[in-house]
């Protein structure tokens, strides 16, 4: 018969069971708060700095537009150059230009580029590239085949010296890939050494078959390269 009279329920002290409820309704305002906290500590605070890898494109960028127009100044006390460029530029050179050229020509146009080092002389077929070709590099990027010769060619004249090499050739489905060494030295009282291997893509124009985008990449981190620049060699007070 017990069984038939319910148990009432425990009593519980009245005393404690505000404060528990208290700390139960607390609860998950502390958890969003402390999740709160870890997303921002995730975060990290705001500076409003530039990071080191920003500054470094900064620097470089400085750097590339600076020797672009030393490049241009020294050009006015440099005599022509008897040596003509690849590019034809009569009429026969210019109803040529007009052609659609395959890849694979345009590729063995290259490999004759490098073999009279186009990086530095400005002596490249004009033929295998679209006028408003893209050239980029770890630096920047411009378009215009024009301005990439006319800087190529004032390059070489502020070096001694220099040595280029494709070593190795890749044809892919729309693009060619050329790798190179390169090393050099640079006409500066200092005479400070270049080197570096790198691979340069070129990338075809799906109608013309030409050039349409030119873009180096080196193989040594960028602003390693930049201080080369402005370190003497061991025969810089030699005489020359």
């Amino acid at each position: 018969m017990a069984l038939l009279h319910p148990t009432p329920p425990p009593s519980l002290p009245t005393g404690h069971h505000h404060r528990n409820t208290g700390s139960v309704l607390q609860r998950p305002a502390l958890i969003r708060s402390s999740r709160r906290s870890q997303l921002h500590a995730k975060k990290g605070p705001s500076t409003g700095t530039p990071s080191g890898s920003e500054s470094d494109n900064v620097v470089l960028k400085a750097a590339w537009y600076a020797s672009e127009a030393l490049g241009v100044a020294a050009s006015f006390f440099r005599p022509p150059s008897p040596e003509g460029d690849a590019g034809a530029t009569d009429d026969e050179g210019a109803s040529e230009s007009q052609q659609t050229l395959g890849p694979a020509q345009v590729a063995e146009a290259i490999k004759d580029d490098f073999a009279r080092s186009y990086f530095v002389t400005g002596n490249l077929t004009l033929r295998a590239y679209e006028d408003d070709c893209e050239f980029a590099d770890p630096a920047g990027s411009f378009r215009g085949l024009q301005r990439f010769k006319r800087n190529c060619t004032n390059f070489g004249s502020l070096l001694e010296k220099s040595d280029m090499k494709l070593t190795k050739w890749e044809d892919l489905q729309d693009k060619s890939i050329g790798h190179w060494r390169f090393s050099c030295i640079m006409s500066f009282p200092w005479r400070p050494i270049l080197s570096a291997t790198g691979y340069t893509e070129y990338y075809f124009d799906a109608e013309s078959g030409k050039v349409c985008r030119h873009v180096e990449n080196w193989n040594v981190p960028k602003m390693a390269l930049l201080r080369q620049i402005f370190r003497p060699s061991k025969w810089a007070w030699e005489k020359r």
